[in-house]
């Protein structure tokens, strides 16, 4: 049986770090956002699904999604935006988890990288799951600098999601994400380590 670890953090927590480290040590990573973009190509039943909710208006001249005109739409719109999120769930769900056990067939460890995984309660679908956590200050410090946000803007983002200390509460193993990439990368390389995925 392989061990899937569910990966998750808050916007500017350093998430894609941590995971391009289990990257580089060659297991497999499922990723979340990657699946949510598959999931509405051209011809697929996701993308029929959306256009059965939202009318062809969010389509493009060739078939495919127009997120600009489906930003536009939900942007506003809580309603709507829960109704995209409800729409595309089970789609989303179901191919992470045709994924994941596809890619337990060949790696001892699968990483599932789920930017919104206790939001979406996909805790379930793990043996463990793993918080990349920053400081409250860190985030905002890192989310400013890295989107050129006003500090109204970047607390906004970061406010929409579950807060990182909230996460950290729930999760089974925390990546500290303060320091310096290499002593996160230590942190990870313990963790290997010490549950046998690496000698």
């Amino acid at each position: 049986m392989s061990f899937v670890l569910g990966i998750t953090g808050g916007i500017a927590s350093g998430k894609s770090t941590v995971v391009d480290i289990f990257k580089a040590e060659g297991f497999s990573v499922v990723d979340a956002d990657i699946v949510a973009r598959e999931v509405v190509e051209p011809n697929t039943p996701g993308l029929a699904q959306l256009v059965k909710v939202f009318g062809d208006e969010i389509l493009l001249a060739d078939e495919r999604l127009n997120r600009k005109k489906l930003g536009a739409l939900i942007f506003q719109d809580e309603k709507k935006r829960q109704l995209l999120n409800e729409t595309l769930d089970p789609f989303i769900r179901g191919e992470i988890e045709r994924q994941a056990k596809e890619a337990e067939q060949s790696s001892e460890l699968v990483v599932v990288d789920i930017p919104l995984l206790y939001e979406g309660k996909y805790e379930a679908m793990m043996n463990e799951v793993a918080v990349v956590y920053v400081t409250p200050e860190i985030q905002l410090t890192r989310l400013i600098a890295r989107n050129n946000l006003s500090e109204n803007e970047a607390l906004g983002r970061i406010n929409s999601q579950l807060s990182l200390e909230e996460k950290k509460k729930r999760a089974d193993i925390v990546f500290d994400n303060c320091g310096s990439q290499e002593t996160t990368r230590q942190q990870v390389m313990d963790w290997l380590k010490e549950n046998n995925f690496v000698s």
